[in-house]
């Protein structure tokens, strides 16, 4: 999957740092469309009717934040994109997934691990 750490992703982060936002909890929710991230991307592509789910944060290494949680599906599609927010719904993409094409039924699972490095 390619990541795309989007801007407003990087202008929510520079709040964080200077205490004029709150990280609070972060989502990751998913969607079916065509469509490829670029650094201006808001929202994800065709997101699916499923509720998006809090995450587990770490940080596995000094300049690397990870992000996971678990989606279950509730019929038949083909997960495409992902993405993590700063909010359950509305709120700011941060990071940016593409390139999936993952077949799920309903009750199927998809466990998300998303990674972004500080570089």
């Amino acid at each position: 999957m390619a990541a795309v750490y989007t801007q407003a992703g990087e202008e929510l982060i520079c709040d964080f740092i200077d205490g004029t936002a709150s990280p609070g909890t972060h989502h990751i929710g998913s969607g079916t469309g065509a469509g490829s991230f670029v650094k201006g991307t808001t929202t994800l592509f065709t997101e699916v009717s499923e509720a998006r789910v809090a995450v587990t944060k770490s940080q596995p290494a000094v300049d690397k934040n990870r992000w996971v949680a678990t989606q279950t599906y509730t019929g038949s599609k083909t997960i495409t994109n992902c993405g993590v927010f700063s909010a359950s719904s509305g709120g700011t993409l941060f990071v940016g997934g593409d390139g999936l094409s993952i077949a799920v039924a309903n009750g199927d699972a998809i466990e998300f691990t998303i990674d972004l490095e500080q570089t």
